[in-house]
């Protein structure tokens, strides 16, 4: 899977969000409540598709998104599949934490949402799935329906999936700059068990994925994986950057 067609007007990016809404992310993360370390970090991502997108005043529909909310329920934040332009107009959405975290119910509407999506792609970029949690699931393991997503595929390559997780608990050593990381590859030590099952549920980073990473002042280990560890908003902020990484073509 070569992963090198770029996002165009035409040819658009579709990039899915999933986003754990449980209790906990009311918890605080440095400064912030985790929720909101997030939502910060989504923005910017948005920010850096804007800029992508932007020629002048001229804003091409080179992405377009959609937001899943989850906890023991699924919530459409946006209401279908939002162009960028869309984005620009309507920021970042306000979400309010609470219940319990249903992650396979959470990426079964992501898989809705692929099948009826996939035939309408022809050459665009291969479609990026970022899911972001704090804690492990409740109710069914997500394994199965991750993994069929993961096997859904495009002109351009399989659907990636990469994982943000909000623990402290992850890597035996602190981050203390997220530019020189060099990522989580298939045999980096993990010490929990959640990212290690994670980790099995993230794509490797294509090479069109790590130029991008590179252009933004990132140093990710060529063979590393979808997964981030959000120890700090830094983190946090990285991982929403990989999801704004797919190549786009020139600017006109």
């Amino acid at each position: 899977m070569s992963y090198d067609e770029l996002a165009t007007s035409n040819n658009p990016a579709l990039i899915i969000y999933l986003l754990d809404i449980s209790s906990s992310m009311n918890k605080s993360l440095g400064d912030k409540r985790r929720i909101d370390a997030v939502m910060d970090a989504l923005g910017a991502a948005f920010r850096q598709m804007i800029f992508r997108s932007t020629k002048g005043k001229r804003l091409s529909p080179r992405y377009r998104i959609a937001i899943y909310a989850y906890n023991q329920s699924v919530y459409d934040v946006l209401g279908g599949v939002r162009t960028i332009a869309d984005m620009a107009k309507l920021g970042v959405p306000e979400l309010t934490p609470a219940g319990v975290t249903d992650t396979a119910k959470g990426f079964s509407l992501v898989a809705k949402l692929l099948r009826a999506e996939l035939p309408k792609l022809g050459n665009s970029p291969a479609p990026l799935v970022c899911h972001m949690t704090d804690g492990e699931y409740t109710g069914k393991d997500p394994a199965p329906i991750v993994r069929e997503i993961m096997a859904m595929k495009t002109i351009d390559g399989n659907v990636l999936v990469e994982n943000i997780f909000i623990s402290q608990g992850i890597l035996s050593e602190p981050i203390h700059d997220a530019s020189q990381w060099a990522g989580i590859t298939r045999e980096t030590s993990l010490k929990n068990s959640y990212a290690r099952k994670l980790r099995e549920l993230s794509s490797s980073i294509p090479n069109s994925y790590h130029q991008v990473m590179r252009e933004m002042g990132y140093h990710l280990d060529p063979s590393a994986v979808m997964l981030f560890p959000g120890m700090n908003p830094e983190m946090v902020a990285m991982g929403f950057q990989m999801s704004a990484a797919t190549g786009v073509g020139q600017r006109r």
